[in-house]
């Protein structure tokens, strides 16, 4: 099996609903998230993936959580918005475009977001 990573960052607010603590207050972070893809076939140039083309995948949901209070933006007006389900959507968002891009041929293998530098959730199916 292969697999490739890359590295996307992003700057928002947020807040904990159900939460009892300092994060239940609006504050923000510097994102980090890492998205991890896995085949065991590589293209004709060698690659699983292109990196540019997994940034080009990432930047839509980073450009929608960049600079926004998270809570405002769907799901997470429902939604809690926190690390792990902020890493969830990220796979899912990242899941649904790689469909249509490599066939069934690539898969995310998981998604990790920071969201200080000693503080991170991932998920993974």
């Amino acid at each position: 099996m292969f697999e490739v990573t890359v590295q996307a960052g992003f700057s928002s607010g947020h807040y904990l609903r159900n939460y009892h603590g300092k994060c239940e207050n609006p504050h923000g972070h510097n994102y980090r998230v890492f998205v991890t893809l896995v085949g065991s076939e590589l293209d004709e140039a060698g690659m699983l993936l292109d990196f540019k083309l997994l940034k080009q995948v990432l930047r839509p949901t980073v450009e929608y959580l960049d600079h926004q209070m998270i809570n405002d933006l769907e799901p997470f007006t429902t939604l809690n918005p926190s690390a792990e389900n902020l890493a969830r959507y990220f796979f899912e968002q990242t899941a649904s475009q790689l469909l249509n891009m490599a066939q069934g041929r690539v898969r995310v293998k998981d998604c990790t977001v920071y969201e200080t530098d000693t503080s991170f959730a991932r998920y993974y199916e």
